[in-house]
């Protein structure tokens, strides 16, 4: 538990100056929207770190980070474009693996029309004490957006990583970016800069 603290306190500095910095930017219920919804939710802090990071390194038009608990879904079809992220938590399950509010409405994602937008997911896990079960939950809420007639992008090369098994492996792939705050929260930054070149490449904006 220490890790997992002092690493949400590495990126607290990073995460006020990104809030600060947007503070009078139009948020997603107030005036236009931007063309990429940021949507996160998180059991410790480290997912929307994580999101904080990717709002930092984006070079398009993004929100500011929001917990998919606190939004109506259908909103979500207002964007042309989506980035998600969520840890996992319920380590070993087949539904419900963030144990955040992801699993409360991945059912209701299912059942919107995402077609036409490109989406990107990422996530959170624990390589080194839960590396069976590394970042599970990326694919689930990539299965959800992907059933919704998303256009998934942001697939990440397994080889920099050092786990076991991954439900979120397809085709020789992660199915969106995982980020191990507790092991290599050093690595974070890199990641994600690397993967939000990668998902603007792949027409993400």
């Amino acid at each position: 538990m220490n890790a997992r603290f002092l690493t949400k306190t590495q990126f607290t500095g990073a995460r006020l100056a990104i809030k600060a910095a947007q503070r009078t930017r139009s948020n997603m219920r107030m005036g236009a929207r931007a063309e990429v919804g940021l949507f996160y939710s998180t059991s410790t802090g480290n997912t929307e770190a994580a999101a904080d990071w990717i709002k930092a390194k984006f070079s398009g038009e993004i929100t500011d980070p929001t917990d998919i608990g606190e939004v109506d879904i259908s909103d979500l079809e207002g964007y042309s474009s989506l980035i998600v992220g969520a840890p996992t938590w319920n380590t070993g399950a087949d539904e419900g693996r963030s144990g955040t509010a992801w699993d409360e409405v991945l059912d209701e994602i299912r059942d919107l029309d995402l077609g036409g937008k490109k989406v990107a997911v990422f996530g959170c896990g624990d390589s080194s004490s839960y590396g069976d079960y590394f970042c599970d939950a990326i694919e689930e809420v990539y299965s959800a957006m992907k059933d919704a007639g998303a256009s998934m992008v942001g697939f990440v090369d397994p080889s920099g990583y050092d786990f076991a098994e991954s439900k979120s492996v397809l085709d020789g792939k992660f199915c969106g970016l995982p980020l191990d705050e507790d092991n290599e929260s050093d690595m974070t930054e890199d990641r994600v800069a690397a993967w939000c070149e990668q998902i603007s490449g792949e027409g993400l904006a």
